[in-house]
Formats: C-alpha cells, sequence, structure tokens
C-alpha cells in the first residue's frame, strides 16, 4: 500500500557529495530519508525559497515537456528497493488513461516537489529503511 509522504527537510553538504532529502509520513512518525544529487537538491531548495531560475531547469523542462503533450503527472511513488539502490515511477494521466514511467527517486522527488504533486513510499520500502521520528 502507497504511503503519502511529505517534504520535511533537506541537508545540502557544501563539503561533500551526499545530500539528503528527508520525506516523513503524512499521517505518521516514519522518516525516509534519500541521498540525492547535488542538482536535485538545488533545484529542490530553489523552489522551497520561491526562487525560479531564469531559464528551464531539468525538472521544469520535464514538467514542461508532460503538459505541452497533454499528459498530467499525477503522483509518484518511490515503489522499491534492490541491491541498496531505490526506484521510482512517475505517474501521468489523460483522458482517463495512466501509464507508469521509470524514474531514479530523486528526480521523481525533484519533479514531485515543483510539480506540487502527492509523493508516496511503497510500505515495504518504509518497512526496511525509515526510523520513527
Amino acid at each position: 500500500m502507497p504511503v503519502p509522504m511529505e517534504l520535511a527537510r533537506i541537508l545540502i553538504r557544501e563539503t561533500n557529495d551526499t545530500h539528503i532529502v528527508e520525506l516523513r509520513e503524512q499521517d505518521g512518525e516514519r522518516i525516509f530519508p534519500i541521498v540525492i544529487g547535488l542538482n536535485e537538491a538545488a533545484a529542490i531548495e530553489r523552489r522551497l525559497m520561491g526562487q525560479t531560475p531564469p531559464r528551464p531547469q531539468t525538472h521544469e523542462l520535464l514538467a514542461n515537456i508532460i503538459d505541452e503533450l497533454g499528459w498530467q503527472l499525477d503522483h509518484i511513488l518511490v515503489n522499491d528497493l534492490r541491491d541498496h539502490t531505490f526506484f521510482a515511477r512517475l505517474f501521468l494521466k489523460r483522458d482517463g488513461e495512466v501509464i507508469e514511467i521509470d524514474s531514479r527517486p530523486s528526480d521523481a522527488i525533484a519533479l514531485g516537489i515543483a510539480t506540487e504533486v502527492p509523493i508516496f513510499v511503497a510500505e515495504h520500502v518504509l518497512e526496511e529503511v525509515c526510523r520513527p521520528e
């Protein structure tokens, strides 16, 4: 069962390449930390601070493409963990049709935050990696 999550915090470390996004269970106490790249971390931070870059960044570009093709990003789901690697899916809809697209979780989370769509994590993934707050 997918669990609704919200952005709890973002840690950008200027001294190394490890940046972390923490998602919090909306109706619970579990925290889901995930390591992301600097570009994704910076995109999320810009969005949270209300800063709009002069030209579209990768996540804005993808959102624009989805929109121009007549699709709508419905939600994202971090759906699996295999060999220490997380997997995610983008769920797009148009005229009652839903398609799923494979994505890196960091890209999916950045896109989800940029477009303000729900972010979910599969229950079995949460059980494997989460800690209560």
